[in-house]
């Protein structure tokens, strides 16, 4: 057959003018929109193949490849029950599912996994309500959930991500970031102030002080002695410089006597 110039340039053309007078196989957005809530970020009802097995495995290679993270992996395990799934950033926690858990042979409960402690979560819906569900406010309410349990609960951030439909991973990248947000329950915090006057006064050698002495650092969790090192974020006003607070309250603590009282501190944290 020789070759004609042109000729799949002319037979591509007549495709698209034979497929564009077919109706519509797919609901054109924004055309024609769905009747979904306004916040709902969408579900993946997974499929069962002739045994009544689940197809899916929970690879979350869909949702990893997602470059918008809109796939919420979600479904119906084996029993029949909804559960919902948290994404990329729970990928191992996903297979302690009882459904993957009993398709990999090992016995339910498995008690080789630990699940987070449960919570009240009826003041986080206060608080996401309170924010009108806004994920650009996280650190607000990541905060506020803070000023309210103490610390920042694994159930609260699953909460959060629930109810507002935030990625779990733009939480859990928030709660990391800022050193002042905790997810340990709160014992005795040490913390420094750092700004301009109590740099001038020595609050840095005093920071380096209690750090050496309590073995820990300045956003790094508790020492030993369950003592946390934290940082002021603001100077209370009207306190003298440099300012040192144990559980939020002023303390006289001087450059020369850092070492003794962080000292005192950490015997009464190990007693």
């Amino acid at each position: 057959m020789s070759f004609v110039p042109g000729l799949g340039i002319a037979k591509g053309l007549a495709l698209t003018l034979r497929r564009f007078f077919e109706p519509k196989a797919t609901i054109q957005y924004p055309e024609t929109e769905p009747d979904i809530a306004a916040r709902f970020r969408g579900r993946l009802q997974l499929l069962y193949d002739e045994l009544g097995n689940l197809k899916c495995e929970t690879c979350f290679q869909c949702a990893q490849a997602c470059p918008v993270e809109c796939i919420d992996m979600g479904g119906f395990d084996t029993r029949g029950r909804f559960h919902v799934h948290w994404g990329a950033p729970e990928m191992y926690a996903e297979r302690r599912e009882e459904s993957a858990l009993r398709r990999s042979g090992r016995p339910v409960p498995d008690p080789a996994y630990s699940r987070f402690d449960p919570i009240d979560v009826a003041p986080v819906d206060d608080i996401l309500e309170e924010y009108d569900f806004d994920r650009t406010e996280m650190l607000a309410i990541l905060e506020s959930i803070q000023r309210t349990y103490g610390f920042l609960p694994v159930a609260a951030l699953k909460r959060v991500s629930q109810v507002s439909g935030a990625p779990y991973a733009l939480i859990y990248g928030t709660a990391t970031y800022y050193r002042h947000l905790r997810f340990e329950k709160p014992g005795r915090t040490a913390a420094v102030c750092l700004c301009t006057s109590c740099l001038v006064a020595g609050s840095s050698r005093i920071a380096g002080t209690l750090a050496r002495e309590l073995g820990t650092e300045i956003g790094h969790g508790p020492a030993a002695g369950g003592v946390t090192l934290a940082e002021i974020q603001a100077h209370i006003p009207g306190a003298a410089s440099p300012l040192v607070t144990l559980d939020d309250k002023p303390q006289p603590v001087t450059v020369a006597g850092a070492g003794a009282w962080a000292r005192a501190l950490a015997g009464e944290g190990a007693a």
